[in-house]
């Protein structure tokens, strides 16, 4: 009996553990599925020229109605950043998005999240156990397509630029009050072992191979940095 006890319980935490990398993996997926789709449509997506001069960009894809309305449920995406010498895109951390209440008013259909962190001051809050938007890093709405250069300036002034998706539209939205952390459960499921964000995106950890859609997506809109 207890050999299958045993038995029994090492299945059952083999499935959980499948299970998690099949969660991260999606997630992975999703949020270069979704970059990649707010990007394709240059008039109505992130200027290039603000993109460039980002330092990470964090994705939370397909987040459902209800997580901003009144607040306190949350959303998971992915954190990447450039590497040291901007000449590309290091391994991605996983983190969630937490609500507090905002400018973004989620419909039935899913709402992505796209956020650009600007500088290092941004990088060094991101890196935290966890954040506030617009208290730890101070956010702004990101500006919005080609013609936004009269934005653009002052948007910059923001260690984090934010955006969303719902229904076909795209622009900046608010997310002052909203709390960014570490997914501690899904760094373990992607990385075999338990890392910090700031081990990730130091640069001192490997791409993985279910990564590496997004890292391919964040180098077709923006190879380098400046």
């Amino acid at each position: 009996m207890r050999t299958l006890a045993v038995t029994i319980s090492f299945l059952s935490l083999s499935s959980g553990l499948l299970l998690a990398d099949k969660a991260t993996d999606e997630r992975l997926a999703n949020a270069a599925k979704a970059f990649n789709e707010i990007m394709s449509v240059p008039d109505k997506g992130i200027p290039g020229s603000v993109l460039n001069k980002a330092e990470c960009v964090v994705v939370v894809p397909g987040m459902k109605k209800g997580g901003f309305i009144v607040g306190g449920s949350f959303g998971r995406g992915t954190v990447s950043c450039r590497t040291k010498d901007k000449s590309g895109w290091g391994a991605p951390a996983m983190v969630e998005l937490g609500g507090g209440s905002v400018g973004l008013q989620i419909g039935a259909e899913a709402t992505d999240v796209v956020m650009l962190i600007m500088n290092r001051e941004g990088i060094d809050s991101l890196l935290k156990d966890k954040f506030t938007l617009g208290g730890d890093a101070s956010v702004a709405a990101g500006p919005v397509g080609r013609e936004a250069s009269a934005e653009t300036d002052v948007a910059l002034k923001a260690k984090i630029l934010s955006y969303s998706r719902s229904k076909g539209i795209f622009g900046g939205v608010s997310l002052q009050g909203s709390t960014l952390q570490q997914d501690e459960g899904a760094i373990k499921a992607v990385y075999g072992k338990q890392l910090n964000a700031s081990d990730i995106l130091g640069g001192g950890v490997a791409t993985p191979p279910a990564a590496m859609p997004l890292n391919q997506v964040l180098t077709k809109y923006s190879a380098k940095g400046i």
